[in-house]
């Protein structure tokens, strides 16, 4: 087996994964809301699980406490269906607060079309 070559599904899974933070920080709902199957649940502490297209929606347009911001990946480990990310989050809150945390997600991708079937999220600090 030739390790040199990488492997399409993998850098597929690497390349939705990057593209769900640039989405989100461009404010891109319809685009991220599209990276996810029709029946997807993200759960985040603080939050009752999301589900769905609609659940996603209501919470990127109405119930996420964030105004705006950017996340800074700092690493990505892809093995199998699942992807877990790391990284620093530094935004604006709808309060007007500056925050700077670190993060932690975790993808469970649908191997069919490689869309998020789950998401979970951990934030190192309360209820962001």
């Amino acid at each position: 087996m030739n390790t040199d070559r990488p492997d399409p599904v993998h850098e597929a899974k690497l390349a939705k994964v990057r593209e769900y933070y640039r989405l989100v920080d461009a404010t891109d709902v319809p685009g991220l809301i599209a990276l996810f199957t029709e029946d997807a649940v993200y759960r985040r502490p603080g939050y009752a699980p999301m589900r769905g297209h609609r659940g996603l929606r209501a919470f990127y347009t109405g119930e996420r406490v964030i105004e705006s911001g950017r996340h800074t990946v700092t690493s990505v480990v892809v093995q199998g269906e699942r992807s877990a990310v790391t990284g620093v989050f530094e935004g604006v809150l709808k309060d007007g607060s500056e925050v700077s945390l670190e993060f932690a997600d975790f993808f469970l991708h649908d191997d069919a079309d490689q869309r998020f079937r789950r998401r979970d999220t951990y934030f190192f600090a309360p209820l962001v």
